[in-house]
């Protein structure tokens, strides 16, 4: 039994010849003539007794040579550089030489696998490789077959039949020829069709961004409409109130609203405050000043509404300090407010002052008659003497302190608010805001 082993030229596996191959009949000493391996080169002379050491060394060498691009890794598995190398393991027998003994494995194998390798083949490859023969024996036996039975029904069909056969053949090939056609206008419209879905993919994917763009943008435009309506609604309710406000001062009388004139006994009354004082009823003179100034600013309020503007006085209204100025040559300031105490009720400038004051009240009266001859004052003004006079009872009442008793004085006044309650009336009818 030979030490020879070789590579599997597919699992690259070592392999061991059987003792099989020794006794199967074949003479694996001398060519296998009989057999006509195609790669078997020696002649029909060569024996086994031919192995001298000179040939021995000759096959051995090229052996070894053709083993040349094998390896043997850690793992005991062979591998080599290319399909046609195998490796040599173990010592020569001496019976045989290397050549013979390659000639006669390799020719094995051409059998098998019907074809020239390289190199030998293991167990479970063969098998395999003999599975693969058989299933193409098979394959080709039964197309064998089916060409035998066409043929036979060839040979038995008649001229006609085989002219309708021929026919049918040609408008097949003519259907055949068409579809090909088609096939190729099919392919060019695939072709021409992927081109399209490209660009239709890429402008999707342009449209998709611009539709997120579009959200983005939309997204914001509806956070600004959103804060744009917060502030109209805002605005509006704003606008609401200010109308509100405005139709309640519309229905409010200006005069009426500053002004209020009434009284409390014999004592005349002014936004509260009261003009005048009596014994039994006695009033500090920072009241019946305050008084003063608010009847100062209404007259100069009703002159300004008529458009007047006042002759030989100018009056000046300064709260519990108010006063007239005169306007002659030599200008003298009037003042209508008294600091207090019994000498002040001699003062001729707050006494001349009282005076000046009817003067411009009559002017007012005079200046309103102009326009509205039906303007009525219930008490009549005399200025040169300081008067008051009640038409109805005769009486008439001086607005000078001077020699004259708190309740003369204090009826002038009562009877001045007065006439200025029925101006403020008028005034507030004929003026009226529209």
């Amino acid at each position: 039994m030979s030490s020879i082993r070789f590579i599997c030229h597919f699992c690259r596996r070592p392999l061991k010849l059987a003792g099989s191959t020794e006794t199967s009949g074949l003479d694996l000493s001398q060519e296998p003539a009989a057999l006509n391996f195609p790669s078997a080169q020696g002649g029909p002379g060569d024996t086994s007794e031919e192995g001298s050491a000179s040939s021995v060394e000759t096959d051995l060498e090229e052996l070894q040579g053709s083993a040349s691009g094998w390896t043997i890794p850690s793992d005991g598995e062979m591998s080599g550089d290319g399909p046609s190398s195998f490796t040599l393991l173990g010592k020569l027998a001496s019976g045989r030489t290397l050549s013979s003994i390659q000639r006669a494995t390799t020719g094995l194998c051409d059998v098998l696998s019907g074809e020239e390798l390289d190199h030998p083949l293991c167990e479970d490859c063969t098998d395999s490789l003999l599975e693969q023969l058989d299933t193409q024996l098979r394959t080709s036996e039964s197309d064998s077959q089916t060409y035998k039975r066409c043929l036979e029904t060839r040979d038995g069909l008649g001229e006609d039949t085989r002219e309708t056969l021929q026919q049918e053949l040609k408008v097949l090939e003519l259907e055949e020829a068409r579809l090909v056609q088609e096939l190729e206008e099919l392919e060019k419209n695939r072709d021409r069709a992927a081109v399209a879905l490209e660009a239709a993919q890429a402008e999707t994917e342009t449209l998709e961004q611009q539709e997120r763009q579009y959200h983005r943008d939309l997204g914001e435009l509806q956070w600004q409409h959103l804060e744009l309506q917060d502030e109209l609604w805002s605005v509006e309710a704003r606008l609401r109130y200010a109308q509100t406000q405005l139709a309640g001062l519309k229905r409010t009388n200006a005069f009426k609203a500053a002004f209020e004139i009434g009284c409390n006994g014999p004592l005349a009354i002014i936004n509260s405050f009261r003009l005048g004082c009596i014994p039994t009823v006695p009033v500090s003179w920072e009241e019946i000043n305050a008084a003063w100034g608010h009847t100062a600013l209404l007259l100069v309020a009703l002159a300004n509404t008529v458009g007047l503007q006042f002759q030989r006085y100018q009056l000046i209204p300064r709260g519990d300090h108010s006063f007239l100025k005169s306007l002659t040559e030599d200008p003298v300031d009037l003042p209508l407010f008294c600091t207090g105490g019994k000498s002040s009720l001699l003062d001729s400038k707050f006494d001349q002052a009282m005076v000046a004051f009817l003067d411009c009240m009559q002017q007012f009266n005079e200046e309103a008659k102009k326009s509205e001859p039906s303007l009525f004052m219930p008490y009549r003004i005399h200025v040169e003497q300081g008067l008051m006079e009640d038409p109805g009872s005769g009486e008439s009442h001086s607005i000078r302190t001077h020699l004259k008793t708190e309740e003369q004085w204090t009826k002038a006044l009562k009877l001045m608010l007065t006439n200025f309650k029925w101006s403020l009336d008028w005034v507030s009818l004929r003026y009226r805001p529209k």
